[in-house]
């Protein structure tokens, strides 16, 4: 399967919640798309549709394809510590996801644009791959030619929320990953516990 570039606000009604980030249009029309989509005669969902659907929701919101996700999945249960956390975590140590996360970018989809053209550098040496995993004290930032692109001009001046496991100086354009965030720490509506049960099936 290939990666989704389709209609974002389609998605994220089909999911009930706005998974790529604040958009009007979902605001506007937040019950499922399809000319059934008010209908309060819906299907009430089996035990796997709604572990299905979970594992789909957080697939779109990192924006991973099956097999990657299965694979950070089994990585996960590698490693101490309750599975479903450990995914999550591991999704937010993305890079492209460390960078959506520190401003530099608007959106995931961008961020991941920005480390496949090379823009993006982690402890000063170019890395090119979105799904590289960072570990704590790694220092992520933007090549010099590249910290003057109007769209990272423009994400930074929109910067909204900051996390605690990361850090930005604005003036050298570079953050810190500090550290794994603890669950209740990443914001993401996703009951991880629904991944594990689907995947242990």
């Amino acid at each position: 399967m290939a990666r989704y570039i389709g209609p974002k606000t389609k998605i994220a009604r089909k999911f009930g919640d706005a998974i790529f980030g604040t958009d009007k249009y979902f605001d506007k029309r937040s019950y499922p798309p399809g000319q059934h989509g008010q209908s309060k005669k819906r299907k009430t969902a089996s035990e796997y549709s709604v572990q299905l659907q979970e594992k789909q929701k957080a697939k779109y919101t990192y924006g991973l394809l099956e097999r990657q996700f299965r694979n950070l999945f089994e990585k996960a249960t590698r490693r101490k510590g309750v599975k479903g956390e450990n995914l999550l975590k591991l999704l937010e140590a993305r890079l492209d996801n460390t960078i959506y996360r520190l401003g530099l970018a608007a959106s995931r989809s961008q961020a991941r644009q920005l480390v496949i053209h090379k823009h993006v550098s982690v402890n000063g040496s170019v890395v090119n791959v979105p799904s590289f995993t960072l570990k704590p004290g790694d220092k992520v930032g933007l090549r010099e030619r590249s910290k003057n692109l109007s769209v990272v001009q423009d994400a930074m001046a929109k910067r909204g929320k900051k996390f605690v496991w990361l850090t930005l100086d604005e003036k050298a354009v570079e953050g810190t990953f500090l550290d794994y965030p603890e669950r209740e720490q990443i914001p993401e509506n996703i009951n991880e516990q629904l991944i594990v049960e689907l995947y242990s099936k």
